[in-house]
Parts: C-alpha cells; sequence; structure tokens
C-alpha cells in the first residue's frame, strides 16, 4: 500500500495523514471548495476538490471520490469518522473498484449500523442486553402496551440513529405519542428510515467503550475503556482512560465481552463496543462504532499503540502482532472536545473567523485540530476545532495538565467548550469520579461560566475609570463608557 485517499476533513484527516508519512505512504486529500485552505489539503501529498461546500455536494459523494481514487493510482481509502466512514455502500463501491477500504468488510457495517441487527445478534449470543423490543415498532398501541410493561421512563431509538438523533426520553405515557412521532420524524429525516425501537431508559448510567483490534486472521484484542459519560445532547464532550470506577475484574468482563461482540460479526480493523454501565456493576450492551472513534487518543496514550497504524497494517492483511497480554495500562489520559460552541447559551453553535488561535504545548498535552488563525469556521460541518488531549502518570496528573492546557488555549472570535471543560475538571463530582450521563443536567448552569472572578472583577473597575476619565468632556458620558467597555470587554480572550 503505497497511496492513501483520506476521504474526510480537518483532524482526523491530517492524524491519519501523520501516521501514513511516518510509514512512508504517500496521501491523497479531498476537499469542499469551503475547504480549499484547510491545513489538511496542504500536508497531504496530493489533493483534489470534490464538490461545493455542502457535504452532500462534496464530502458525501463515495462514487465521485472513488473515480478520483482510481484517475490517482490510489491503493486504499481510510474514511476517518462520520461522513461516509459507516456506509456499508461505499465500503463495497471501494471494494469493487479494487481498492483496499481501511475499515471492517461491508456485511460487518450492515450489522452493526442497525441497532435492532446488533441486538439480535448480541441476545443470540447471550450478551447482556437493556430490557426493550427487539424488533422495529410501527403499531403505536402496541408500542404503548410494551412500554407500559418494560416500565417508564423508556427510550425511543431509531434504528439507523447515532450522535442523540431519532432518541427520545419518555417519562410518562401521557406523553408518549408525542414523543414517538418526533423521534420517527427525526430518525426520517436524519437517516431515511423511520424505523425506531423501545429499551428501557437507564437513569443514571455511565457510558464505557471499549476499543478493539481485529486481523482478517482470526486475532481480535481490546485495548481497555474509554469513560465517556459527560456529555450534552447525547454527545461526547470530556472522555477519559481509563474508567475511575471499573475493577480489574469488571474490566477484563467487558473486555471479553466486546472482543465476542467483534467476532460474531466477523469484524476487521478498529472498532468501538459501546456499553451503559449501571450501578458501577452491571453492563449492558449498547452498539458497535464499526470506524475509528473521535476519542480514540485517550487509548492510544494509555496503550502505546496507534490505532491508525493498526488499521492500515490490518488492510494490508497483517496479523495483529500485540497480544492481549502484550496490553498494559500505563497512566491516565484526558481528552476535551473543543467545540464552537456556547455553553452559556444551551450549547449553540458560535460560528466565526479566528482572529487569536494559539495552542498549549508542553509535556503531557496533545493537540489533534485542522485551523490556523484567521480561518473562519465553515456552517457547513460538525463544530468541532480541536481536540485537546493531555497524558499524566496518574488521574491527578492528566486533570492538572489539562487545567493548565486550557489557561494556554488562546482562542479570540467565537465562544467555545473550553470554559465548559474546565468547569466539568474543577467540578467535584468530576474529581472524585462520582458522575454519569446526566452530568450537564445535574451539575451545570451556563450561568456559572458567566461569574467573574476578583481579578476580572477589578480590570473590569479599572476600565470603567480609565473611560469615565478619557471621555468626561463628550455629551452623554454614560452611553459613551457603556459602548467602549463592553467593546474593549468583549474582544479579550475568555478563557
Amino acid at each position: 500500500m503505497k497511496k492513501i485517499l483520506i476521504a474526510n476533513r480537518g483532524e482526523i484527516a491530517i492524524r491519519v495523514m501523520r501516521s501514513c508519512k511516518e510509514m512512508g505512504i504517500k496521501t491523497v486529500a479531498v476537499f469542499s471548495e469551503a475547504d480549499r485552505n484547510a491545513p489538511h489539503v496542504r500536508y497531504a501529498d496530493e489533493a483534489v476538490c470534490v464538490g461545493p461546500a455542502a457535504s452532500n455536494q462534496s464530502y458525501l459523494l463515495g462514487d465521485k471520490i472513488i473515480q478520483f481514487a482510481l484517475e490517482m493510482g490510489v491503493d486504499g481509502i481510510h474514511p476517518g469518522y462520520g461522513f461516509l466512514s459507516e456506509n456499508a455502500e461505499f465500503a463495497q463501491h471501494v471494494t469493487d473498484a479494487g481498492i483496499t477500504f481501511i475499515g471492517p468488510k461491508p456485511h460487518a457495517i450492515r450489522m452493526m449500523g442497525s441497532k435492532l441487527a446488533a441486538k439480535e445478534a448480541a441476545k443470540a449470543n447471550n450478551i447482556p442486553l437493556v430490557p426493550g423490543t427487539e424488533e422495529a415498532i410501527e403499531d403505536r398501541d402496541v408500542a404503548k402496551k410494551i412500554a407500559e410493561e418494560i416500565g417508564f421512563p423508556i427510550l425511543i431509538k431509531a434504528s439507523a440513529g447515532g450522535g442523540g438523533k431519532g432518541m427520545r426520553i419518555v417519562e410518562t405515557l401521557k406523553e408518549f405519542d408525542e414523543q414517538m412521532e418526533r423521534a420517527v420524524s427525526e430518525a426520517k429525516s436524519s437517516f431515511g428510515d423511520g424505523s425506531v425501537f423501545i429499551e428501557k431508559y437507564v437513569t443514571s448510567p455511565r457510558h464505557i467503550e471499549i476499543q478493539v483490534l481485529a486481523d482478517t486472521h482470526g486475532n481480535v484484542i481490546h485495548l481497555f475503556e474509554r469513560e465517556c459519560s459527560i456529555q450534552r445532547r447525547h454527545q461526547k464532550v470530556v472522555e477519559e482512560a481509563p474508567s475511575v470506577v471499573l475493577t480489574p475484574e469488571l474490566r477484563k468482563e467487558m473486555g471479553d465481552c466486546a472482543v465476542q461482540v467483534a467476532k460474531l460479526c466477523d469484524y476487521v480493523g478498529a472498532g468501538t463496543v459501546e456499553f451503559l454501565l449501571e450501578n458501577n456493576r452491571d453492563f449492558y450492551f449498547l452498539e458497535m462504532n464499526t470506524r475509528l472513534q473521535v476519542e480514540h487518543p485517550v487509548t492510544e496514550q494509555i496503550s502505546g499503540v496507534d490505532l491508525v497504524k493498526q488499521q492500515i497494517l490490518i488492510a494490508r492483511g497483517e496479523k495483529l502482532k500485540i497480544k492481549q497480554e502484550d496490553l498494559k495500562i500505563q497512566g491516565h489520559s484526558i481528552e476535551l472536545r473543543v467545540y464552537a460552541e456556547d455553553a452559556v447559551n444551551g450549547f449553540l453553535p458560535s460560528i466565526g473567523t479566528l482572529q487569536t488561535y494559539q495552542t498549549p504545548k508542553g509535556n503531557g498535552v496533545r493537540v489533534d485540530d485542522g485551523f490556523e488563525e484567521g480561518m473562519e469556521i465553515p456552517i457547513y460541518y460538525d463544530p468541532m476545532i480541536a481536540k485537546l488531549i493531555t497524558y499524566g502518570s496518574n488521574r491527578t496528573e492528566a486533570i492538572g495538565r489539562m487545567l493548565r492546557a486550557i489557561d494556554e488555549y488562546e482562542i479570540v472570535g467565537c465562544e467555545t467548550t473550553l470554559p465548559f471543560g474546565r468547569y466539568v475538571l474543577e467540578h467535584e463530582a468530576f474529581i472524585s469520579g462520582n458522575f454519569d450521563t446526566n452530568f450537564v443536567n445535574k451539575h451545570f448552569n451556563g450561568e456559572d461560566l458567566l461569574i467573574e472572578d476578583p481579578l476580572e472583577a477589578e480590570i473590569a473597575a479599572k476600565l470603567a475609570v480609565y473611560l469615565m476619565e478619557k471621555h468626561k468632556q463628550k455629551g452623554n458620558m454614560n452611553e459613551v463608557i457603556v459602548e467602549e467597555t463592553n467593546s474593549k470587554w468583549n474582544s479579550r480572550k475568555w478563557s
């Protein structure tokens, strides 16, 4: 494999290219018109524009990407995450074109891409599942009856869903019809498939996922767990490895279960098996993501394994050289997803130009990003700017380094999740490890981020006095002071 096309953009495209470069493999970038000057385009050995800004006219055009790959003599295509990464038809078309798809086989993507099919396969192999339906629900009256039998609260979930879309929590029978209608509608618009299923809503779970690697020779290993319970809108924001609550015995049990899931779908490559953990003891299979995860760096940090390199070696047909007994957890790692979002206002997107963009450095700090100072954050794609990852010999050191890195990260031009990250890492619930997926609902109030510390209050007071002196001869002094104070204060870096 001498040349690989990365069918993605931004930080994950650069992440894959870096491993390719270390392996002596040439890379091809694809880009939309909005990403023409993006870092991933310049980093690649070759690049080709695949269309206008909108993803459905560029990054989602699988056949067009394959055609470019053929014209440029590409040996393999790496899909990254998102876009076409879990599209079984794309994987099949890549294979049919005589190009290696760096990921699982199409049948595994199909099986695990359908939550109902995945649940059915898991049940047949005695893998623990959250109580719920085993097939898509169409008859609303039947659905209500099942919901009452399971017991409220329940969760209505899109079978083809992901990222929290097509998912609704139903607390009582009275609100069932409305939430069912919303879930089906969102599932149809997001995935083109309105089928949904029902399962018991575990009220205080932790979200634990296990990283697996599988080769084409029947070898499957797991690389321990990631704790992904700090979420907003069912999407992860802070992840860490290992989890603070898993005992060695529970870790082995969940790891063995993840390996079994991979084997039952004849999995190949890097994948993630996700579980809900209840009472820090009972776990239930949730789903399998048949791709590289956003949060894969924390696993790389504690295992010392480059997951992208392993994906490529496996795609080449090589046997895994890593055995389960060779792997040991080394230290602790935390990842904060730096989104262009305003946590004060419900994590709404905050699009703008990166007037200042300076990343933190130093021991134990890693930044995976795809932006540079002066760039505009496109409205067409996910608002993630970067992944900030820290590593320490233990959890306390990893947290300390993350707090230091957040302070050093300078971003002016949009609101980000950096202040939220600091809030989480300084919160007693996170520090103690006593948290679950309800952390945001239980503990976070956006207004908490507006509280000025004494230093900020002192600076604001001095600024107001300065402006009063400067403009004391002007007509409406109060309006001038307010206008200039707001202008100067809003332009400073908020971390």
